[in-house]
């Protein structure tokens, strides 16, 4: 009869977990709170409520992840930032995983991201600590075929869902669809806050002490400043296919990252067959089969995709 009783919130964290795209995560998360009558707004005390209120097994292994990764003594059980509202722009895999930890560290965290949906499927190769990381964020508790076996990879889209999903539950604010246009200094007691776009969004009135930008690529804010390093020049081309997961492109092997200088049988196959000169490739298989590659400049201008070298 409990279990009965309880079974919608069940349904509704369920279909949280299992939800495959952003808005769809944020939809049934807004409807789980709505149901449990928890405010995402009240972030000191949103997730020991969320906690309390949602008596599900599965929900408690994800209690058991991130009650483990809160306890560490860094964190000084939230207390490190608790008084800092911070206003993080970008939901990329940095923004967002800035987020979590301005969270865990106690702030109050609202995330802007002009996109509206995740598109990414360019694939990460994820170095064993991030691995480590996110495992103990409960990653696979969210996508089950996380660091499967040998697999080291993940597909950009699905790690902000992870990442996303972990956010929603520490009590993040993520708006979508929002872009952020400036800052507004303060004005007598009213402190930071951002100019944004549409007009008059709820976000615009949000007052922050801390602004982290992770818009990527050459994005920079107005009033900061960038400092990068440049490498040499190198022609990369990626690109991305469907993955219709048959039992044939299950057993293409992948490539996990194979140079030239270490494989020149390889290479040379390669350039015989297909008349492609290359440097070093990967080969990843996931919600898409992605391939990074470097070629050579020779074999771009040999099959026309360069015309001409100036």
């Amino acid at each position: 009869r409990e279990e009965r009783a309880a079974s919608p919130a069940h349904r509704l964290f369920d279909g949280f977990v299992a939800a495959q795209a952003c808005e769809e995560a944020q939809r049934s998360f807004a409807a789980l709170c709505r149901h449990l009558q928890v405010d995402p707004r009240d972030y000191r005390h949103f997730y020991s409520k969320l906690k309390e209120r949602l008596n599900y097994w599965k929900a408690k292994e994800l209690w058991v992840k991130l009650d483990k990764r809160a306890s560490h003594p860094d964190y000084m059980a939230g207390e490190v930032c608790a008084e800092n509202k911070c206003l993080v722009l970008g939901a990329g895999p940095c923004g967002l995983r800035t987020a979590v930890e301005l969270s865990l560290l106690g702030a109050q965290v609202v995330v802007l991201e002009k996109r509206e949906s995740f598109s990414r499927n360019n694939v990460l190769h994820l170095w064993p600590f991030t691995i480590r990381d996110l495992r103990e964020l409960a990653a696979k508790k969210f996508y089950g075929k996380f660091c499967s076996g040998t697999l080291d990879h993940i597909s950009i889209r699905q790690l902000q869902l992870i990442l996303l999903k972990v956010a929603l539950v520490l009590g993040v604010e993520v708006h979508m669809g929002v872009e952020y246009k400036g800052l507004q200094e303060p004005s007598g007691a009213k402190g930071w806050t951002a100019r944004v776009t549409p007009a008059g969004h709820p976000a615009a009135a949000y007052q922050f002490d801390v602004f982290i930008s992770a818009g990527g690529g050459r994005y920079v804010p107005e009033g900061f400043r960038i400092k990068e390093l440049r490498g040499k020049l190198a022609i990369g081309i990626t690109a991305n296919f469907t993955n219709h997961h048959t039992k044939a492109e299950a057993q293409v092997p992948e490539i996990s990252g194979v140079a030239r200088i270490y494989n020149q049988a390889f290479f040379q196959d390669l350039d015989r067959v297909m008349g492609i000169d290359l440097e070093n490739i990967v080969y990843y298989k996931d919600d898409t089969h992605y391939f990074v590659m470097t070629a050579k400049k020779k074999s771009l201008l040999e099959r026309g995709v360069i015309k001409q070298v100036s």
